[in-house]
């Protein structure tokens, strides 16, 4: 999968989170508002009634006073007990754990666990005890405080991944500057060697000379070519992937040590895919010269190609070091290298051109310490 919109996936979805759960706070924060409208309203009729009962010598009064405290109260469970804990009455519990007397007792426990007990005083001598638990309201408030730490931590993760995003960005804009500048100062000294190797031919120098170094212009060419197409958008054209990436591999075979054994296991036939030759080349290159370096200059090295129902695979595999299974996506990292020279742009290129360029896949497909390594490249392939 493609770093990068693993990246921007993560992203979005800690922005989308974040939004979600702001959005809920705020729909629960204007139930709690409502909810605490209602209460002080219902606590105003309490007491409208109860200066209506202080007022009057009707008994009836004092009953409508208790049904309305009764009927108010539609969210604080209570359960009233007498001195020896047994159940006298109850409110807002449900009707099975009151029918069964051990989910009862637990529930008791557990409101004398949350508030201390009523003590009521009862005529006659008789002494009652009101035991009751939080309302859902502060239920739900006792969560707040997680809420907004988990709301802060997601804001955080946003602003972090923005900053992280654009300092990338600007990397990426420097690199691609850097490679733009660079294939622009090889070409001036390439249209020299041109004009050199136009003389040279006037002067009747070995043309065995003036074709070798034709090549290396080619070669500066192909590379100036390279790095003038980093940062932008490249053109893909159908081309057969066995042949350009027997064309890279066998390149570089023929101008490394004669103690690697340079071995190709292809497909007859062709494997159509959208490429761009001189980018493509460059990242078989890079995977072959990563795989000559992890050798030590001396081993074997395979080149296969396959196919599978939609992607054509090419997998190179070398006899060098092995790669720890956790640094498997650490090496395609920019600025990572075990050499002691080098930048470790190498493999981090590769996985750019492979993956946002060609829209495929790179990784380390398995690995094993002192015995090898094998890299996959796949490509979606296209009817031809």
């Amino acid at each position: 999968m493609n770093f990068n919109k693993d990246q921007r996936f993560i992203r979005w979805f800690i922005i989308f989170a974040a939004v979600v759960i702001t959005a809920l706070i705020l729909w629960n924060v204007s139930l709690f508002f409502d909810q605490l409208k209602q209460s002080e309203r219902d606590r105003m009729e309490i007491w409208a009634t109860s200066m209506e009962a202080f007022n009057t010598e009707d008994i009836n009064q004092y009953y409508a006073l208790s049904q309305k405290i009764n009927s108010k109260n539609q969210y604080i469970p209570i359960i009233i007990t007498d001195y020896k804990d047994s159940i006298v009455n109850s409110i807002n519990i449900p009707e099975n754990i009151l029918e069964n007397p051990a989910r009862s007792q637990e529930l008791l426990l557990e409101m004398a666990a949350e508030n201390d007990p009523i003590r009521i005083d009862i005529l006659g001598g008789e002494l009652w005890y009101a035991y009751y638990g939080h309302s859902p309201v502060i239920n739900q408030l006792k969560f707040f405080p997680v809420v907004l730490v988990i709301i802060v931590i997601l804001f955080i993760a946003v602003i972090y991944f923005f900053y992280a995003t654009s300092k990338a960005s600007e990397q990426n804009s420097l690199w691609a500057g850097m490679a733009k500048e660079t294939a622009h100062q090889i070409g001036t000294p390439l249209s020299s060697l041109v004009g050199w190797t136009e003389i040279l031919k006037a002067e009747h120098v070995n043309p065995d000379y003036i074709e070798e170094i034709n090549k290396d212009i080619n070669r500066l060419e192909i590379i100036t070519g390279r790095f003038s197409q980093i940062g932008s958008i490249p053109k893909l054209d159908p081309k057969n992937i066995i042949t350009e990436t027997q064309d890279a591999f066998e390149y570089l075979a023929n101008r490394s040590s004669k103690l690697i054994d340079f071995e190709i296991d292809v497909p007859r036939g062709q494997l159509f895919v959208m490429l761009n030759k001189e980018l493509y080349a460059w990242s078989i290159e890079n995977l072959v010269k990563n795989a000559i370096d992890a050798m030590k200059g001396k081993g074997k090295l395979t080149l296969t190609i396959k196919r599978d129902t939609r992607y054509a695979k090419i997998l190179i595999s070398d006899t060098g070091k092995g790669i720890p299974k956790m640094n498997f996506n650490t090496i395609f990292e920019p600025g990572y290298t075990t050499k002691k020279r080098g930048w470790g742009l190498g493999l981090s290129l590769t996985k750019r051109i492979i993956e946002e360029y060609h829209d495929g896949q790179v990784r380390v497909l398995q690995s094993e310490l002192n015995k090898g390594t094998t890299f996959q490249i796949a490509l979606k392939l296209i009817d031809e």
